[in-house]
């Protein structure tokens, strides 16, 4: 087997994978490196976002809210059911099977496009005429401890890890970080999460659903700040009324583990010393890169101070034809954002000239309701000065929203008050996730709010909210 590649990819997440397909697709030689092992030490690709992250915590997600409904939502429809339990073991079973069918699919797309799978760990060596050079330790081809291969460019896209806090030790047991707390055996009584971002609420929200009294710890004084403060005050209501106990401007102290659970000491937002008895402890306190032990040194990169790789607008790094996409670069570290890019700089590898707005890239939580949005917020948009009009449609109003009985939320939508381009759009609703897209072609496209309120949408559905919410821009909502 050839050594020399075109294109070496070193991670194969969301990012990665995708990456190499779209160079082999390409014409290109291509390798992918991988050294993600399971529980039961088999190794898979997909990285943590279809092993660990966005797929298995959907399944988790969905598992939980059916619970929920058939628990407390269903005699609304008049179907009573009675003695609803949950079998924690099947559940977590159909999520390792989801995920067992995902990364077998990334396989099969190796073997269809001809991408050569390097199973091990990828570190840079050092620079030759004829291109990167890059050991892979771990688990060779022949049996082989290492083997080193040859790239004439390299992407990297190593992705990230959950960060953990100083002096709080997780043992995904007691104390677990985002791949713990997909795999308890059973559903504590008493939860505390430390973190109320997107995998503090999804996972929580999980837990929750299957019988856990969540108590989420945020140190930031706002609840969801990253959010449109019409969104964020929605979703706290939501979240207050499913019995999530959120509470912000805390400052976690020491934390201590015993045979009966772990107890957090914190000071809430007012200075008080406080103490939160749990029986397990999820930490969510987002994520750092995976630039360590990369070997950057060896072809004159390094990392910054907050250990991403610094690239520009087409994710070249100061090495030339080294790539780096994903978690490890600036940017949200979103699977869709990661696979833009892996796409973008396998189209610039072969010369052509793409391009990414990263002020359209769509953000969700799969909360219940889900939240999603794009663009700007309404504050953003008022701290640079821009003269704005809204227009929101509420749920409530929508046929197919109350069929379903999912009439919580709205849809915001912010547009240049001159020009009526949109320049955000915000959901809190069911299907939120599928919904945005529609705002993502309309602001890829620069459409105005009225080319969406002249669109035909399909009756009764969610989406028709969309419309009116675009209406309501001109204050010209017709059913409300």
């Amino acid at each position: 087997m050839s050594k020399d590649f075109d294109v070496v990819v070193i991670g194969a997440g969301p990012g990665g994978y995708v990456a190499a397909i779209r160079a082999a697709q390409l014409g290109k030689t291509v390798a992918c490196i991988e050294k993600w092992k399971n529980p039961a030490g088999t190794l898979k690709l997909g990285g943590t976002c279809l092993n660990v992250g966005c797929i298995p915590s959907k399944a988790l997600l969905a598992s939980s809210e059916e619970f929920e409904n058939a628990s407390h939502h269903l005699a609304d429809h008049g179907i009573s059911v009675e003695n609803v339990s949950v079998d924690i073991s099947k559940m977590m079973g159909r999520k390792d099977g989801i995920v067992e069918k995902m990364t077998k699919g990334i396989e099969f797309l190796f073997r269809k496009n001809k991408i050569t799978w390097l199973k091990g760990h990828g570190k840079f060596t050092g620079k030759t005429d004829a291109g990167v050079q890059i050991e892979v330790s771990g688990e060779g081809e022949d049996g082989a401890s290492s083997e080193v291969v040859t790239a004439k460019n390299v992407i990297i896209a190593t992705g990230s890890k959950a960060r953990h806090l100083p002096g709080i030790p997780v043992d995904n047991k007691l104390i677990a970080d985002n791949e713990g707390a997909l795999s308890f055996d059973t559903a504590p009584k008493k939860l505390a999460v430390i973190g109320a971002g997107v995998i503090g609420l999804e996972l929580g929200s999980v837990w929750r659903r299957l019988g856990a009294d969540v108590t989420v710890l945020e140190a930031l004084p706002e609840f969801l700040g990253v959010a449109d403060q019409a969104l964020s005050k929605e979703a706290a209501k939501q979240f207050k009324k499913q019995g999530l106990d959120i509470r912000v401007g805390v400052k976690v102290g020491e934390v201590k583990t015993s045979e009966n659970g772990v107890t957090i000491a914190y000071t809430d937002k007012d200075g008080n010393a406080q103490t939160l008895e749990a029986d397990r402890l999820v930490v969510s306190v987002g994520r750092v890169p995976n630039t360590d032990n990369l070997g950057l040194e060896a072809i004159g990169l390094k990392a910054n101070e907050r250990g991403f790789i610094d690239v520009d607008d087409h994710c070249a790094t100061a090495v030339p034809n080294v790539y780096a996409i994903g978690d490890v670069v600036r940017g949200p570290m979103l699977a869709h954002k990661a696979e833009d890019e892996g796409v973008l700089v396998a189209e610039v590898i072969d010369g052509q000239k793409p391009h990414i707005d990263y002020n359209c890239i769509p953000w969700v939580i799969y909360t219940e309701p889900e939240i999603a949005w794009v663009g700007k917020t309404e504050q953003q948009l008022k701290a640079e000065g821009r003269e704005i009009k809204t227009g929101q449609f509420p749920f409530m109003a929508n046929g197919r929203a109350l069929g379903i009985n999912k009439a919580d939320g709205f849809v915001k939508m912010i547009a240049d008050a001159k020009t009526d381009e949109l320049l955000g759009v915000h959901i809190i609703s069911a299907n939120a996730s599928d919904l945005i897209a529609e705002a993502v072609v309309a602001m890829e496209f620069k459409a105005a709010s009225e080319d969406i309120g002249r669109i035909c949408h399909p009756h009764p559905s969610l989406s028709e909210v969309m419309r009116e919410a675009a209406l309501a821009v001109d204050k010209r909502a017709l059913n409300m």
